[in-house]
Formats: C-alpha cells, sequence, structure tokens
C-alpha cells in the first residue's frame, strides 16, 4: 500500500466512518455527543412509543450503558461474571463437585462476588430497571476441555506419573459431557437439577438489591429472569424457589423491595405456549439469538463460518438472521407469543434482549409486534432509539 510492505502480524487500524486502513495503531478518543446529535435523540425520544434498554454484564458495563442513556439493563448475563483467575476455579469446584455438600461449599465462595456485582450494577443505574437472568450456559464452558485432560492423563501413564487431580476430573467432565449441550443441561434444567445454584444467585441479588437501598435510600427495580423454559411446570418450579429466597433474604434484613420474575422465550415450544407459561411470569423477554437458532435449526456459531455467506451471496436467504430477524419465520413465533402472552395476562411486560435489539429493521418490527422495550448493546442504544422513533412516526 503506497509503496510499503505489511506483513501478517503487523498492526493497522481501519476507520470506518473514512473508510481508510491506518499503518500502526492509532490514538483513539471517546465517541463524543454534541449538541445537535443531543437534539436529533431528543427529537427521537419525544415520538418513541417503545422503551430502549441496554445488555450489561458488569458494573463497567453498566455505567457504560447510562453514559449512552439507556433506560435500563434488559439483559445481565450472570455467568459472564464467572471469568477470571479466582473466579473460575470456585465455580469449576462448583460443577466438579460429586456431592451436595461440596456444591454447597463452593457456591459460599461465588456469592460474594456475585453480590458485590450486583451491588455495582444497581449502584450505576440509579434505580432503573435491571433484568439479570440466572445462569443459563452449558457447563462445559466452564470447565477445562476434555481432550486436553485425556492427553495430560494420557502422558502422565505413558510417564509412570500419578496425576489424581487429572484423573478425578476426567472421570467427573466425561460423566457431564453431553452430544449437544446447547440443547441439553442448562438454563432452567440445570437449575431444577441443581436447586442450590440459582438459590444463590436469588440470594445474591436481593441482599445487594438491599445494601444499595439502604445506603441510597433508592430501591433498585429488579427482574429476575429464568432462562430456556418450554413448559408452565418449569417455571412454576423455580419461581415458587426464587419467590422463597428472595422473600426470606427481604425479611431477614427487614426490607421491603419490589421485584419481578419472569423467564426468557427463547425456544418455539415457549412462543408457541406463551399463554400457559404467562401464569407463571411477571414479563417475558425474547432471546433472539436462540430463538433463531432453535426455529432455524442453524448453529449460529457453524452457520456463520460455513454455510451463510453462501446462502447470502447467491440469495437463498434474503438477510444474515442473526443480524436482522427473520419476520416470516422467528418473527410469526414473537408475534403468537405476544397475543397469547397479553391474552392470558394483559399486564405483562414484553421485551427483547437479543442483539436484534439494536438493528433497526428489526426495531421497527418489534414495535409493529407490540413489545414494550427493547435492549441491545450500550453502543447501538442511539441507533436503537433513532430506530424505535422512526417506526413511531411510520418510517421504518
Amino acid at each position: 500500500a503506497d509503496g510499503r510492505g505489511f506483513r501478517e502480524g503487523d498492526l493497522v487500524t481501519l476507520d470506518g466512518t473514512k473508510g481508510e486502513a491506518l499503518a500502526g495503531a492509532a490514538e483513539m478518543l471517546p465517541p463524543a455527543l454534541d449538541d445537535s446529535f443531543r437534539r436529533l435523540l431528543s427529537w427521537a425520544d419525544a415520538v418513541r412509543d417503545i422503551g430502549v434498554r441496554a445488555n450489561a454484564d458488569t458494573p463497567a458495563d453498566a455505567e457504560t450503558a447510562r453514559k449512552f442513556e439507556a433506560e435500563g439493563i434488559g439483559l445481565c448475563r450472570t455467568e459472564h461474571m464467572f471469568f477470571g483467575e479466582d473466579r473460575i476455579t470456585a465455580v469449576r469446584e462448583m460443577i466438579l463437585s460429586t456431592t451436595e455438600e461440596g456444591r454447597k461449599k463452593a457456591l459460599a465462595k461465588i456469592e460474594p462476588f456475585q453480590k458485590a456485582d450486583f451491588v455495582g450494577i444497581f449502584e450505576a443505574m440509579d434505580g432503573l430497571p435491571v433484568t439479570i437472568r440466572l445462569l443459563d450456559p452449558p457447563l462445559h464452558e466452564f470447565l477445562p476441555s476434555l481432550v486436553e485432560l485425556s492427553e495430560r492423563v494420557a502422558v502422565a501413564r505413558a510417564t509412570g506419573q500419578d496425576d489424581p487431580e487429572a484423573e478425578a476430573q476426567l472421570r467427573r467432565v466425561r460423566q457431564l459431557h453431553e452430544v449437544n449441550p446447547m440443547l441439553g443441561t442448562r438454563g432452567c434444567r440445570l437449575g431444577i437439577e441443581w436447586p442450590d445454584v440459582y438459590r444463590m444467585q436469588v440470594a445474591a441479588i436481593m441482599s445487594a438489591a438491599c445494601k444499595v437501598k439502604a445506603e441510597t435510600g433508592r430501591p433498585p427495580l429488579v427482574e429476575i429472569m429464568i432462562p430456556l423454559v418450554g413448559f408452565e411446570e418449569e417455571l412454576r418450579i423455580l419461581r415458587e424457589q426464587a419467590v422463597d429466597v428472595a422473600e426470606t433474604v427481604l425479611r431477614e434484613r427487614g426490607e421491603r423491595i419490589d421485584y419481578l420474575v419472569g423467564t426468557m422465550i427463547e425456544l418455539p415450544r415457549a412462543a408457541l405456549m406463551a399463554e400457559e407459561i404467562a401464569r407463571q411470569a411477571d414479563f417475558f423477554s425474547f432471546g433472539t439469538n436462540d430463538l433463531t437458532q432453535t426455529t432455524l435449526g442453524f448453529s449460529r456459531d457453524d452457520a456463520e463460518t460455513k454455510f451463510l455467506t453462501y446462502y447470502l451471496q447467491h440469495n437463498v436467504i434474503p438477510a444474515n438472521p442473526f443480524e436482522t430477524i427473520d419476520v416470516d419465520g422467528v418473527g410469526r413465533l414473537v408475534r403468537i407469543a405476544v397475543q397469547e402472552a397479553r391474552a392470558g395476562k394483559p399486564a405483562i411486560k414484553l421485551g427483547i434482549c437479543g442483539e436484534h435489539g439494536g438493528d433497526p429493521a428489526s426495531v421497527a418490527f418489534f414495535h409493529e409486534a407490540g413489545l414494550d422495550y427493547v435492549s441491545c448493546s450500550p453502543y447501538r442504544v442511539q441507533t436503537a432509539r433513532i430506530a424505535a422513533a422512526r417506526a413511531a412516526l411510520g418510517a421504518g
């Protein structure tokens, strides 16, 4: 480029605004919201009739969301708080434990950092609603690799060296191994089988809410979300447990904080059975990332790195369904769920927290479908606010 050679590993900076490639690491500045842009956003806020929240998993994320003027957190993924060397050790201890006593001991180590993160998030949001999703992903994401453990044990045996830790871990990881973990023991299924995990998380949430209320005088708006529900009975069981823990914490603290318990709609059955499931829910939040995967039968990680590019280039489908909502398929399920849920519970709160919440075309659809709010990355909040205003004005 311009007579200069660049090799693999050399650093370049891409300026997406100007379409330029710059050699090296260019100095960065945080984006500034000038008066003209704020004026445009004020016009948008005056006409839009759908809320805009942000997805935020840490206190730092929550502060970023507030900087971009999000109206709350629509998705806080608690599993993202588990990473970090000190934390992942306790999480692995909890998962690898073969006894209830051992699991409770590990959970006692996890609860303090969960509570501390929730305190930071509630403080940053300063009384705005915070939707906290209980543990959702499959357990293998937190465990040592089955392949690496097998190799470690094989090397130890071949060299005549004992490695009892690796041997024990390998046995447990094999017990927990699943052929298709994304459709296996995750979400509410794990919460029902290992109830102490969700009970610990709810206790941490409510303890943090009480602490923030005591220190600031303002109670957080707490929304506890149970993931991957497909049957009313799943939600009934876990809601009952969540309420029991929440009320116990409030009683012990002598506090009164209102809270909601709802679910994430990310399975086709949940959308089709929304009227029944709504009997146990104060709110629904559509997890359109997984709802798209389970409806289309597409594994996102595989589709986007394999056949999806070919599909788009040859017009098999009009758009990437993980970026813009598949209105005819996934969208139809959303419409059904909205209609059924409101038929059974007219006042139920309905939102969406998948990445589609920041896509203008998808926001227009969610407005038309009658959702109360969208939630997206903090960096797409302003785009969503303008898209919501355009939808309210009929501009698409």
